[in-house]
C-alpha cells in the first residue's frame, strides 16, 4: 500500500443500538486520507446475535467499490455480544482490516457467561478466542497541539503491519483518538437509529420495517 497517497481510502463500520430493540443499525462510510466523504452504506444487525461478521461483509459487498485501502472496524464486540469474525472478513473482502478499540479491560468471557448458555455461549467464546490478543498503539490526531502528549488506542490488525496500522490511523483522525471514518460512521449509525425511533409511528409498526425503509432511501446518498 502507497501510504502517502492522498487518495487512499477507508471504510470506517461502526454501529449504535438500543438494548431493548432487537436490530442495530450498521453504518460505513467511506473516506479519503484527505478527509472527504465519497460512499455511505447501512444495513441491520441482530442485538445479541451473532449475524454481526455478515453486517460488515455486506456493507463492504454493497458499496461496490475496488478503491477501498483498508477497513476500520469500531470494535469487534459489538450490538451487546455480536462477536465480529475478523479472519472471515479479510479472508472475503481481501482488504487490510484495523480493529480499534479504547479501553483496556480483562476481557468479555464472564459477560459472556453471566448471559447465555449451550450453544450460544460456545459459539461467542469460539469466536472471542479468535480474535487475539490486542496491541497498544499510540496517535496524535493531525490538529493536535505539538506539546499534547500522544493518546494510545488498543488495535488488531489484519494485512498490515503495525507500523503500517499506526500509519494509516494518524492519517485519519484529527482530534483526540477515534479515527474520522469511525466518527463519521457512528454518528451516521446513531442519526439513523434516533431517525427510527420518530418513524414508528404506530404499535404495529416494528423496528427492522421502519429502519428498513430508512435504509433504502438513505442508499441514495451514496456517491
Amino acid at each position: 500500500m502507497h501510504l502517502n497517497k492522498k487518495g487512499i481510502r477507508a471504510l470506517g463500520i461502526a454501529e449504535s443500538f438500543v438494548r431493548k430493540r432487537p436490530r442495530s443499525v450498521l453504518a460505513g462510510v467511506v473516506m479519503r486520507s484527505d478527509l472527504i466523504i465519497d460512499g455511505f452504506a447501512f444495513t441491520e444487525i441482530t442485538v445479541g446475535g451473532m449475524d454481526a461478521t455478515d453486517g460488515i461483509i455486506k456493507i463492504f459487498n454493497s458499496l461496490e467499490r475496488s478503491d477501498i485501502n483498508v477497513i476500520m472496524l469500531n470494535g469487534c464486540v459489538i450490538s451487546w455480544f455480536n462477536v465480529v469474525n475478523l479472519n472471515k472478513i479479510y479472508e472475503e473482502t481481501g482488504i487490510p482490516l484495523i480493529c480499534v478499540t479504547y479501553e483496556a479491560s480483562e476481557g468479555l468471557e464472564p459477560h459472556f457467561r453471566r448471559h447465555f448458555d449451550g450453544e450460544d455461549l460456545q459459539k461467542r467464546l469460539d469466536a472471542y478466542r479468535m480474535l487475539g490478543e490486542r496491541v497498544p498503539v499510540k496517535i496524535k490526531g493531525k490538529h493536535e497541539q505539538r506539546k499534547r502528549k500522544k493518546q494510545e488506542i488498543l488495535i488488531r490488525i489484519l494485512g498490515l503491519e503495525k507500523s503500517e496500522a499506526v500509519q494509516i490511523l494518524r492519517k485519519f483522525t484529527l482530534h483526540g483518538r477515534i479515527p474520522e471514518p469511525l466518527r463519521v460512521a457512528r454518528l451516521c449509525a446513531r442519526s439513523l437509529l434516533r431517525s427510527s425511533f420518530s418513524h414508528s409511528s404506530s404499535p404495529s409498526t416494528t423496528p427492522t420495517s421502519s429502519t428498513s425503509s430508512l435504509f433504502s432511501r438513505s442508499l441514495f446518498s451514496r456517491s
